[in-house]
């Protein structure tokens, strides 16, 4: 396991972890999602540790909002920046993803698998919608974060409040309140949450899946069946984002038993079905 860096275009470095040698003929690419760092979401180390056992490479890609308050640096100014779940911006979402992208196309991957979990899984489906990138040969998607029900607490006056901020142009301040209760954002990050533009995914089945429904690429969706954003239904939602899928027949649907969004009590057993399906995809020729 070691550190690395993934250069975007705006010259921000991100931060992620590699488990393997970077030798292998294959490498998972896991985008994280809002908060989504060791800590939370220890089973990051379940899924490195387990796929680099079988023989393929885990990369650990932390995004923008894996943390609060992230430091790093830009390599365009040569200035120190401060990024985290304060400042994110989704517009740069493809630019993360393509750094993380070129960094596994440098180190000579022949296969490479991008996953996201979470908002994660939200801005791989971006991805994947806007980009037929040849490079990924397939997705898998975990948990994905069903945006609707995160910011149904969100009230209307604090809905005014960000949209006067960003037409005031003062959308760089910090919100006075928790946005959706506990995320210390600027009005910026909070406008973009409430846009449509990561909002790809639906428990409603008309709900929009003009994003989904964009993806050629084919792949493994994954949820627990516990899962709190789904009001109820994990399994249903699952199958509702597959169903608008040109590749819905070619996919692979996995439902993991008695456990939730982060798979509390269930790392192995999702590192190990991870293992199991790519290991599938190797002896297929992926």
């Amino acid at each position: 396991m070691k550190k690395i860096k993934a250069d975007t275009k705006r010259g921000v470095q991100l931060d992620g972890v590699l488990f393997g040698s970077g030798k292998a003929d294959t490498v998972v690419i896991a985008i994280t999602g809002i908060h989504g760092n060791f800590y939370s979401n220890p089973f990051y180390y379940n899924i490195g540790d387990t796929l680099h056992s079988g023989g393929i490479d885990f990369i650990y890609a932390q995004t923008n909002d894996a943390f609060g308050q992230i430091r790093t640096k830009n390599i365009l100014t040569g200035s120190e920046e401060i990024i985290g779940s304060w400042n994110e911006r989704f517009c740069y979402t493809d630019e993360d993803i393509q750094a993380y992208l070129d960094f596994a196309e440098k180190q000579g991957y022949k296969h490479i698998i991008l996953e996201g979990h979470s908002l994660g899984a939200n801005k791989v489906i971006y991805y994947l919608s806007r980009h037929h990138d040849a490079r990924i040969e397939k997705f898998i998607l975990l948990s994905p974060a069903n945006l609707t029900h995160m910011i149904s607490g969100v009230s209307e006056c604090e809905k005014e409040y960000i949209h006067t901020e960003v037409e005031k142009k003062r959308g760089d301040r910090l919100l006075p309140f928790y946005f959706m209760g506990w995320v210390q954002c600027i009005a910026y990050t909070a406008y973009d949450w409430l846009s449509d533009m990561l909002n790809n995914v639906h428990v409603e089945q008309d709900g929009d899946f003009s994003q989904v429904s964009q993806i050629t690429h084919t792949g493994a969706l994954l949820i627990g069946t516990l899962d709190r954003f789904t009001y109820g239904n994990p399994s249903g939602f699952l199958k509702n984002i597959n169903d608008h899928m040109p590749t819905a027949d070619k996919n692979k649907l996995i439902f993991i038993e008695g456990t939730g969004h982060t798979y509390q009590e269930k790392e192995q057993k999702l590192a190990d079905l991870l293992l199991e399906t790519v290991q599938e995809w190797e002896i297929a020729n992926i």
